[in-house]
């Protein structure tokens, strides 16, 4: 064995050993979040919707969160149901019992038909968005979210090293492909290990690199803006003068201006003024966006005059921006649809499979060596 070979595998069994745990954590947390609103329906059987039927008024929705929390005069968020049977979802941003935390909102889920609240949960405090905080941040806010972006960095260098140790070249690419565990308990393990790793690389290394993207945000701007402008959020004006004296438009007034921009797209998100913003901001979805749950195309509608201050086409982005865009729809496979859904899911448990077999390996080897100085003694 040559020793730059030698090296590369102390790199690759140092490091499996090392975070393989964390991979693995991250890997199985990650499969549910995929399809983690799903979950949470099926968690909690309560908050699905009775009817398909969609709300045509906005603004109804927005009474029906004053009438219920009269003392939550900041913005809500509410977001349309992606399919029938889903539940609208209100944020609230701001609530005072959460102040603490980086990100805590107040979740409510609202029937589309009926306008019933069907529950009220803080962010954190429900199954689904538990997962979520310890994939994301491991349960201890900003510090967690650094530590979970360099071990997705880490995770490359682990990958890159398999690959290298791998490698056949290109004559036997084919040949080494093959699905197939040989008789030997030993040979097997081996076999899994290399074909778990040959075959999940790309979704790995994808998800590794966007996990880490997306978990170190300020860093990877910092190196997108070398090579592109970024988009910025708009300056707006806030006025509480103006909304003493003047009423504010309805949120179907806001829609309404807003969709005389993208006639065409479809409506996910409407985010009110509160007390302390001047406009409305609603969000669209249009054909080509790679996230139709978390779309880029934008429009800010003046909360007193119904004009438009400021909008955003998430198809005319920056190439910068562009790459921003599609962090997070990789990272949950719904850039491919239900198909890259189902593909990111399977993979978040390769991360399992290679631990055990690099680890059932990494003792077979030990032994081994064992054996050898017994007999040589």
């Amino acid at each position: 064995m040559t020793k730059a070979r030698q090296l590369w595998l102390k790199i690759h069994t140092y490091l499996g050993l090392s975070i393989g745990i964390m991979l693995v954590l991250l890997g199985l947390t990650g499969s549910i979040l995929v399809f983690y609103l799903q979950f949470d329906i099926w968690l909690n059987p309560d908050i699905e919707a009775v009817s398909t039927a969609p709300v045509s008024q906005q603004q109804t929705v927005f009474d029906q969160l004053q009438q219920q929390f009269p003392t939550r005069t900041d913005s809500w968020r509410i977001e349309q149901p992606l399919h029938s049977g889903w539940p609208i979802m209100a944020r609230y941003y701001t609530p005072v019992e959460t102040r603490d935390l980086q990100f805590a909102p107040l979740m409510v889920t609202i029937d589309p038909a009926t306008l019933e609240i069907t529950s009220k949960r803080f962010w954190g405090e429900f199954a689904m968005t538990w997962i979520y905080n310890l994939h994301y941040s491991l349960l201890v806010d900003k510090t967690g979210k650094t530590f979970v972006g360099i071990i997705g960095l880490i995770s490359l260098i682990s990958l890159l090293s398999g690959v290298v140790l791998w490698w056949p070249g290109w004559h036997k690419l084919q040949q080494v492909m093959a699905w197939r565990l040989r008789t030997s308990y030993a040979k097997k393990v081996f076999d899994l290990h290399i074909l778990s790793g040959s075959y999940g690389f790309i979704v790995l290394f994808m998800l590794s690199l966007t996990g880490a993207a997306l978990a170190l945000p300020s860093q990877t701007q910092q190196i997108i803006r070398v090579f592109s402008p970024l988009a910025s959020s708009p300056i707006l004006a806030r006025s509480l003068q103006q909304q003493g004296k003047k009423p504010v438009i309805s949120a179907d007034t806001a829609v309404a201006s807003a969709f005389k921009l993208f006639p065409n797209a479809e409506l996910r998100w409407v985010e009110s003024p509160g007390f302390k913003k001047n406009s409305w901001r609603v969000v669209f979805y249009q054909q080509g966006e790679p996230s139709r749950r978390f779309p880029r195309t934008q429009v800010w509608v003046n909360a007193f005059t119904g004009d438009i201050v400021a909008s955003r086409d998430g198809l005319a982005d920056s190439a910068g921006d562009k790459v921003l865009n599609w962090l997070h729809p990789l990272h949950n496979g719904e850039a491919f649809g239900l198909t890259g859904r189902i593909i990111v899911f399977i993979c978040g448990f390769l991360p399992l499979i290679l631990f055990i077999t690099g680890l059932l390996r990494w003792q077979q080897k030990r032994h081994a060596r064992k054996r050898t100085a017994y007999r040589h003694s």
